[in-house]
């Protein structure tokens, strides 16, 4: 265990080449950050990833996000990435918002059990993005044990996590001293899992809001022309553990295998027969609306015999005539769909 000063131009060198042996080596570093002290590890070295979350005292089921130095890493981790990312980030980035997104399915990596997502970041601190720069991606959680305060200080991160870490940056007392604001990219509407230093509304003002569903046309209405309809997911719930710059993973299910779509997802199979009226015939047209019975001939009706009536449309079929007041039953339309 070793502590380096980067606030001192002329050791910070030092500071971060060791830093960088550390990490190559699959030792574990704290780094300072614009928002918390992070404990960070090779994000491409699972037995170094396992040693992170040992030392934190968390599972698998809670994996670290990843702290990258450029903004054009994103677009080489991340796939089905929405068009407001790219605002999000050339606004917002470096700074204290963490993007939960669709994990590469080409990248060997194993952060633990992150169900196809990964949450990343990228933090508004000179040290930070200048070590990110030389070692890559960084898996990077809050310099702290599992349930206890994050680390403002490099103090504060040592006296939790002692002889774990090998490598300590020390700069100063964290800037913000305020977790990151976490969105859910991964589903529609997106989703803020966690409010941070960065508000909803500061989001919104970037790209709009984004965390509300498009209106959409009345049931009754039928759908559009184009057949198509809103599209709407859900994600799991998640953690609410502290990262470095407060971001959690998701740990959460992919954001297009795993969870499941809610009823009026843009699939066919997965319309709710119960709300498209397309399902039910139109009034006008009912097979219900049966023709009227004639009157009968003059000379039948005075010897007080009635003429049969004129057979209706649905006479003869299973014997019985239905009501004329019943309604075909929703499910004839389609089956429900299931969550899957």
């Amino acid at each position: 265990m070793t502590v380096h000063d980067t606030q001192n131009p002329e050791s910070r060198e030092d500071a971060l080449a060791a830093a960088v042996d550390a990490v190559r080596g699959g030792d574990l570093i704290v780094l300072p950050t614009d928002t918390v002290y992070g404990i960070g590890a090779d994000a491409f070295t699972p037995d170094a990833v396992a040693a992170l979350l040992e030392a934190k005292g968390r599972g698998r089921d809670t994996p670290p996000p990843v702290l990258i130095g450029d903004h054009a890493v994103l677009l080489a981790l991340a796939a089905d990435v929405p068009d407001y990312v790219e605002d999000l980030t050339e606004e917002l980035w470096p700074g204290a918002l963490t993007l939960i997104l669709t994990a590469q399915r080409s990248l060997t990596w194993d952060l633990g059990e992150t169900r196809g997502t990964v949450a990343l970041r990228m933090p508004d601190d000179e040290i930070a993005l200048d070590l990110l720069r030389r070692t890559g991606p960084l898996a990077v959680s809050s310099a702290n044990r599992h349930g206890r305060p994050a680390a403002l200080s490099v103090l504060d991160a040592a006296t939790q996590l002692g002889d774990a870490v090998e490598i300590y940056l020390d700069g100063g007392q964290a800037r913000i001293g305020e977790s990151s604001t976490i969105v859910d990219t991964t589903v529609t509407p997106a989703e803020i899992v966690r409010e941070g230093a960065i508000s909803k509304e500061r989001i919104i003002e970037v790209v709009g809001d984004i965390f509300t569903a498009a209106d959409t046309e009345s049931s009754d209405e039928g759908p559009s022309d184009d057949g198509e309809t809103s599209e709407a997911e859900t994600s799991d719930a998640e953690s609410t553990e502290t990262s470095p710059d407060g971001a959690q993973s998701t740990a959460g299910a992919p954001a297009d295998a795993d969870r499941p779509a809610e009823p009026g997802a843009a699939d066919p199979t997965n319309a709710d027969p119960t709300n498209d009226a397309s399902a039910l015939p139109a009034p006008s047209t009912s097979v219900l609306d049966l023709p009227g019975e004639p009157e009968p001939a003059p000379d039948v009706t005075d010897a007080g015999v009635q003429e049969p009536t004129a057979e209706t449309p649905l006479d003869g079929v299973g014997g019985q005539t239905p009501a004329p007041t019943s309604e075909p039953a929703a499910g004839e339309a389609g089956s429900e769909s299931t969550p899957g």
